[in-house]
């Protein structure tokens, strides 16, 4: 019986909306209070059972490599897959994917500028249920925006502080069974070949969740989520 569990991280990006901050570091490894963004993420890979994170390295891959290491001091074995030239995430989801063995049956994937607190079981209860090649996490679209609400008289009734808006969207968390990788593009990105394949054969389901999930897209992001933790409004693993 397979006892590892085995996630990939999608750790390549550049990150040039967070200049100068990763001028000298690849997006994951940008900081909050002091820890980079990538290690929340491992912390909560683990808390889910995953023994196994294969970090998937472009820009500055290596500062990746140093930080984590064999894995050891961060409680999971480590894995490296490099692209010796650009792959696309899709291609280097695949690549990265011949690192598991073949008995890892399904597989956790996460972009790596998320940090999330959602519990993998009912992912995973969908994804066996449904069948499904791969599970996409959705989460609420908030608006950047506060939300003002009228009745028919064009009279305000409401307002809303960066609401929910009703719509949900691609949380970049995946689990996926390990028959994607041969659907998987060997160059390109997977959302816009595969993501739609599988929809269109009725192959992709959504868990829509309301966990804690932030992606990292600007120094205002690390900003907000870095009081969020100093002033303990969310709690992660």
């Amino acid at each position: 019986m397979n006892d590892r569990f085995f996630a990939l991280s999608i750790a390549g990006g550049r990150g040039e909306r967070l200049r100068p901050l990763t001028d000298d570091r690849p997006k994951p490894m940008v900081e909050i209070n002091g820890k980079p963004i990538i290690s929340y993420q491992v912390d909560w890979m683990r808390s889910q059972g995953v023994t196994d994170v294969i970090f998937l390295c472009g820009y500055k891959g290596d500062m990746i490599q140093n930080y984590f290491g064999n894995g050891s001091k961060h409680g999971i074995t480590a894995h490296y897959s490099f692209e010796d030239t650009p792959l696309g995430r899709g291609g280097a989801l695949k690549q990265g994917l011949s690192l598991a063995p073949d008995n890892a049956t399904n597989v956790l994937v996460a972009n790596g500028d998320i940090i999330t607190n959602q519990p993998l079981g009912p992912i995973s209860d969908l994804h066996h249920k449904t069948g499904a090649i791969g599970t996409i996490m959705l989460v609420p679209y908030n608006s950047q925006y506060g939300i003002v609400e009228s009745n028919n008289q064009n009279i305000v009734t409401k307002f809303t502080e960066k609401g929910d808006l009703p719509y949900w969207i691609n949380a970049g968390v995946y689990l996926f069974s390990r028959q994607i990788e041969s659907l998987l593009p060997d160059l390109g990105d997977h959302e816009t070949t595969t993501f739609r394949d599988l929809a269109r054969d009725g192959q992709l389901a959504a868990f829509h969740s309301n966990s804690t999930w932030t992606s990292i897209e600007s120094p205002k992001d690390l900003n907000d989520f870095s009081d969020q933790i100093t002033k303990g409004q969310i709690k992660l693993a």
